[in-house]
């Protein structure tokens, strides 16, 4: 008897422990339910946090950050605890989508706005009339992404965001490499500097190549390199030209010194060397262009000055040779007169 009650408590032991087990592990389908959950607002948190929703409520979005990590701590030993569990993260999760809907039509305003932006700048570079094939490509990319985004398929509308800004970009930077390179061939600069010049040439040939073969910010990078050599030879040339027309100046104000100008027309030889002050201080702010012009023109006035110098020099000499002869003249008719009266007195 005593074997037999035995035997039954050592088999009821191991289904009380089933039991129990039963009583306290939760059901799957209430974990699968939380799992669900979770994803769900993971989803939902990833998604508005790819958009930005944080910069455009950020109060709102502290909060819902502050409950997710609240979340991540809630207990799951029992039902009651993970069916809690769920439904906090699904109400977090409708919590980001809440905030991700109102603002996604800011994020999609701020990128419109950027795209317009970023399109000016390119056009202002003139490359709507050299290049217009690039820029209507662009554009078709700006007006795929607006497509995508009225679809609601907001990733596919930031990925054709992203790609027409980064055209853009890539397609002023090249504007400003090939306006710096024109100004170099119509000026006939290129002897100036002829190495920059070539790897210039070199990079921008690298920045078209990648370009067309969709490597933008490779093309970005190569205009860049090509813009800044271009730039150089032109700051080289300038400086050359500059100097060149700086000593055609002094040249000038020397010989306009020599015909005494600067005392005989004092007032037209100081408005050349205010100009040329000018002139003087455009090549410290590196405004070459303006140098330029401002030599060229000091030197046309001190030259007008010398010459205004000489033409009353010359009218002055003229003017003491009638003198001194109508003095002769006049000692000479007195002379006869003299004559005259000393002829009548014999």
């Amino acid at each position: 008897m005593k074997n037999h009650q035995k035997l039954v408590f050592v088999l009821a032991v191991p289904a009380l422990f089933l039991l129990f087990a039963c009583a306290s592990t939760p059901k799957q389908a209430l974990l699968d339910e939380l799992d669900g959950a979770i994803a769900r607002t993971e989803e939902a948190r990833k998604r508005a946090a790819d958009f930005e929703s944080g910069t455009y409520f950020p109060s709102d979005w502290e909060n819902a950050e502050a409950e997710y990590a609240a979340a991540g701590q809630l207990p799951r030993s029992t039902d009651d605890e993970v069916q809690q569990a769920a439904a906090r993260y699904t109400a977090l999760a409708d919590t980001y989508d809440g905030i991700f809907e109102r603002a996604i039509p800011l994020y999609a305003k701020d990128r419109e706005d950027e795209i317009v932006a970023l399109r000016e700048e390119a056009v202002a570079t003139g490359l709507s009339g050299a290049f217009p094939d690039y820029l209507q490509d662009v554009d078709g990319e700006a007006l795929q992404a607006l497509s995508r985004y009225e679809e609601k398929d907001y990733y596919g509308a930031r990925d054709s965001w992203l790609l027409a800004c980064a055209k853009y970009r890539a397609l002023k930077t090249g504007g400003d490499a090939y306006n710096a390179r024109q100004e170099i061939v119509r000026r006939d600069f290129s002897g100036y500097d002829p190495d920059n010049f070539n790897l210039a040439e070199e990079s921008g040939q690298t920045a078209v190549d990648a370009y067309n073969a969709g490597k933008i910010d490779a093309a970005r990078e190569a205009a860049e390199e090509a813009a800044l050599r271009y730039h150089l030879v032109l700051n080289t040339a300038w400086a050359a030209h500059v100097a060149e027309q700086k000593l055609a100046a002094d040249a000038e104000r020397q010989r306009a010194q020599e015909l005494k100008a600067h005392i005989a027309v004092k007032a037209e030889f100081d408005a050349a060397a205010a100009m040329y002050d000018q002139a003087e201080s455009s090549v410290q702010a590196e405004q070459y262009t303006d140098a330029v012009r401002l030599y060229t023109e000091s030197a046309a006035r001190f030259t007008a000055a010398g010459e205004t110098a000489e033409e009353k020099r010359l009218d002055a000499e003229a003017a003491i040779r009638e003198a001194e002869q109508k003095v002769r003249e006049s000692e000479e008719t007195a002379i006869k007169a003299e004559l005259i009266l000393e002829g009548g007195e014999s």
